[in-house]
């Protein structure tokens, strides 16, 4: 007779309470060292989560901390900025209400996508059950009874599901851990909760609360693919290795370091791996395409074979494929993830960017690039650098360029400060002008470059990181997008340093405006003139510094660049959030890259400007290549 198995121990709690005290018990390990892979939890609550979720939180509060933010989709930004600084190794939570509380999360989800950093999503959703359908904040299609305003997740996520009963948590919440650690697969994770299965008990098996180490693997490129692209880069005259962030997630920095150096290989940084090699090395050539240095994309133009190590070769990375311009260029491409390792038709080398350098530099001992090719390298850095200095020392009057703010701001921090921007013209003299030291120093939001980022990204990475100093750059326009989060690092006791750069407009559309014939039109904050019925009248009196002040922290207002200066001092010797408000000049641009970025311009047009433009867009649009030829075999 056989015997009757001894029942498995359960533990009754509902779906919300069994899910904070799983993410509890979830940790991550790369090279040996662990950590949380959950720290926290962003929440802010309405109907739709807080009988649930905040019920959760409040009753298990040494599971997983509650962070109060003030805006949805700035929350998710929080996390962002965390996970990135964390090298992606631990993350937050966030969770929202139905309706608008969920669907404010939705931007927040694509920028973490876009950029393959890790966060997690809990949406409220409506009622499983739909017992008393429709909801406050419910959309009805009458084609389909099971969609829900969270179905607008799916796009933008790299795992979805709907907990529709409390016992499909138990596959889901693993499944989710799995995609938030694999660093191939990861982004957005969204778990939608519907409100009435959030308080719902079940009896969940013990093992689902075990203690569980995800390890962070470190492939190695396979044997052929390695072979190959040995080879080609045997073979190659004029190299060059573009380095993108895929470096700095790995923690790859000192061996791209030790291979450049060994090699002589001159090396590129896209916006996400700015500070991949430190300013100063002597392999180190800036930055590459649109807003990159005119050292980088001269040799670019050059290259015979170029080394991409994880970049996913963004159209700024490429100046939307007119940069290389060999007609025999071959890509390498040492990326984690097959589908960025294939792009430009390149030699994939699928694998860790830290193992994958380490596995080129043991095949070629010895081998270095033609002294002529690095000479050439170091004389455009020198040119370049000298152009950065005058750029720097502009001494334009009567207000300051950026570019002079963006230099005594360099000035005055220190190699570990943090400097954080995400939108505007800003992060593209960031990515020409600025001189990182640090791997983790430089912070610039360029995958989905949204607008907002900034403050929200900045409070992520305090959290993350609460021995630096964290400076966000942030304009005018920026910053009327989403400023709120202000309020949450005055709650927090967390400092951070907000540059104010006020230009009274959209300074980088202006640009890109006239450079497509459309004449800076919306890109002023003005009176709508009662005249002429159009938005030219006198610039708007908004004091976006008393703003500031309102959300709760310090506010300096500088004066022309001295006054900067006096007062960038002042913020980083201060205890608390500091705000500096600041006007630049936004005609005044930086160094001019030479390197395109396609926006179309209108066929036909009755404006001459317009017109012009169209004709310089066809002439670039004609260097464009499709980067189809395979690698030579």
């Amino acid at each position: 007779m056989t015997a009757t198995p001894a029942p498995r121990p359960t533990r009754r709690l509902t779906t919300a309470q069994a899910l904070v005290a799983f993410l509890a018990q979830q940790h991550t390990e790369r090279d040996g060292t662990e950590q949380r892979l959950i720290e926290g939890c962003f929440g802010i609550f309405g109907h739709g989560n807080i009988a649930g979720l905040g019920q959760a939180l409040l009753e298990r509060p040494d599971d997983l901390t509650y962070y109060q933010a003030r805006n949805e989709q700035a929350m998710v930004h929080a996390a962002v900025g965390y996970a990135r600084t964390r090298r992606r190794l631990s993350t937050l939570a966030c969770t929202a209400s139905v309706g608008p509380g969920a669907t404010n999360m939705v931007t927040g989800a694509a920028l973490a996508t876009v950029n393959r950093l890790p966060v997690l999503l809990l949406p409220g959703d409506t009622f499983a059950s739909r017992a008393a359908s429709p909801l406050l904040q419910e959309l009805e299609q009458p084609y389909a009874a099971d969609i829900t305003v969270n179905d607008a997740f799916r796009p933008v996520s790299r795992y979805f599901d709907r907990i529709w009963r409390p016992e499909q948590l138990l596959s889901s919440a693993v499944r989710a851990m799995r995609v938030l650690t694999d660093p191939a697969e990861t982004g957005a994770v969204t778990l939608c909760l519907p409100q009435d299965v959030q308080a719902e008990a079940w009896d969940f098996p013990e093992e689902f609360f075990a203690r569980r180490v995800w390890h962070i693997r470190r492939p190695v490129p396979d044997e052929a693919s390695l072979t190959a692209a040995v080879r080609l880069l045997r073979g190659a005259r004029r190299p060059l290795i573009v380095a993108g962030g895929g470096v700095i997630h790995s923690d790859a920095t000192d061996a791209l370091a030790d291979f450049a150096r060994t090699t002589g290989i001159p090396v590129a940084v896209t916006q996400a791996g700015k500070a991949a090699l430190p300013h100063g090395h002597p392999a180190a050539v800036g930055a590459i395409g649109h807003t990159g240095s005119t050292a980088a994309n001269a040799l670019a133009r050059q290259a015979d074979v170029v080394i991409g190590i994880g970049t996913r070769w963004q159209d700024f990375t490429t100046a939307s494929r007119t940069l290389f311009t060999d007609p025999d260029v071959a890509f390498v491409n040492l990326n984690i993830a097959a589908f960025d390792a294939a792009k430009h038709a390149g030699s994939a080398l699928v694998a860790d960017a830290r193992a994958g350098i380490q596995a080129l530099a043991a095949q070629l001992p010895g081998w270095s690039a033609e002294p002529a090719w690095r000479e050439r390298a170091e004389t455009l850095v020198r040119r370049w650098d000298a152009a950065a200095d005058a750029a720097f020392t502009r001494g334009h009057q009567p207000l300051p360029s950026q570019s002079e703010i963006i230099g005594a701001l360099r000035q005055a921090m220190g190699e570990r400060d943090v400097v954080l921007c995400a939108a505007g013209s800003i992060p593209g003299d960031l990515h020409k002008l600025w001189r990182p030291s640090d791997p983790l120093a430089y912070h610039v939001e360029y995958g989905f470059s949204c607008m907002g980022y900034e403050i929200a990204g900045g409070l992520g990475v305090k959290m993350a990181a609460p021995d630096r100093q964290v400076v966000v750059l942030v304009g005018d326009g920026s910053y009327l997008m989403m400023a709120q989060e202000i309020a949450t690092a005055v709650a927090e006791h967390l400092k951070l340093v907000v540059v104010l750069v006020q230009n009274h407009g959209y300074a980088s559309i202006g640009a890109l405006s006239e450079s497509v014939g459309a004449d800076r039109f919306g890109t002023q904050y003005r009176y709508r003139d009662p005249a002429s019925g159009h938005l030219d009248g006198g610039m708007l009196p908004v004091d976006l510094a008393a703003n500031a002040a309102s959300l709760g922290a310090d506010v300096l207002r500088a004066r022309g660049l001295d006054g900067f200066r006096d007062a960038i001092g002042a913020a980083l010797a201060a205890e608390r959030t500091t705000v500096v408000h600041v006007e630049t000049d936004p005609r005044i641009g930086s160094p001019d890259s030479d390197a395109w970025w396609e926006v179309p311009v209108a066929a036909v047009s009755a404006l001459p400007t317009t017109t012009r433009a169209r004709a310089e867009y066809e002439q670039h649009k004609a260097a464009q290549r499709p980067l189809l030829a395979p690698p030579p075999a």
